[in-house]
């Protein structure tokens, strides 16, 4: 049985993980943190998540909660992840990390600090778009530069960072394909008289509106035809499931910086 230990956990995700962790065959809840001043610390995590008691109060102190589990699970925020991260390479224990929106430099530490720990990392947890991440680029490089690529991805009107990490994923996994640079090929606004479109572009729009889970689109468009593929996401259970799965592959393996690809055995 995986202890898992849930940061964020009165969060929109950090909720349904909390909840799923109860109905899991191979997890239990050994720990669920907010940060300091929240109004949900001291309460028991399973009255937060809306399922009943859990018999785990939320915790503002990760460090005290670290003994007692086995991987900790993180959804927050860049700056937050990195200080929880920090601690769990201090304890020597597993982490999944689904937080999105760090700078370049934030990724830097993070990548050097994961490796000395089992650590999977992947902007979006969802078996289904982790599969599209590892044929999309496939597919560009077979249509080849006669496509226009196009990432499109929609989100809830909270959501902090915009392109989503999702979305910059994808597009990675199309430069690649194509054997492009996305720093040099990507175009994530267009206003005015932005003249023709340049055959080497992968154009990335944004929308935000309501409370739209997650949905992306690649769009190849070609001479005569446009292929369309679409992600949508209905709920974010789909995220935690994936998340569960990560920390219960993790929770044994030798420290290393994993993704996805990863636990799902895509390569």
């Amino acid at each position: 049985m995986v202890r898992a230990i849930i940061t964020g956990a009165a969060g929109r995700m950090g909720m349904r993980l909390v909840a799923l962790t109860q109905e899991s065959d191979g997890m239990t809840l050994a720990g669920a943190i907010e940060m300091k001043g929240h109004p949900s610390v001291g309460k028991d995590a399973g009255e937060v998540a809306q399922i009943g008691p859990a018999g785990v109060p939320l915790s503002d102190n990760l460090a005290s909660c670290l003994s007692g589990g086995d991987v900790v699970i993180d959804f927050t925020g860049p700056a937050s992840c990195l200080i929880n991260l920090q601690q769990v390479v201090s304890a020597s224990k597993a982490m999944v990390i689904g937080t999105t929106g760090f700078s370049d430099e934030e990724l830097i530490r993070l990548k050097t600090l994961a490796a000395k720990i089992p650590c999977v990392f992947s902007p979006n947890m969802s078996v289904g778009v982790n599969v599209l991440v590892n044929t999309v680029g496939k597919i560009a490089k077979s249509l080849g530069e006669s496509y226009n690529i196009e990432v499109i991805e929609a989100h809830h009107n909270k959501k902090k960072d915009a392109p989503s990490g999702t979305a910059l994923r994808l597009a990675e996994a199309l430069a690649e394909g194509m054997e492009w640079n996305l720093k040099d090929v990507g175009v994530y606004a267009r206003h005015g008289i932005t003249g023709e479109r340049k055959t080497r572009e992968i154009g990335m729009q944004t929308i935000r509106a309501g409370d739209i889970v997650g949905d992306h689109t690649i769009l190849f468009g070609g001479p005569g035809e446009r292929i369309e593929i679409t992600h949508r996401a209905h709920t974010r259970d789909t995220f935690a499931r994936g998340a569960l799965r990560a920390a219960e592959w993790v929770a044994d393996k030798p420290p290393g910086l994993y993704s996805m690809t990863d636990v799902l055995n895509l390569t």
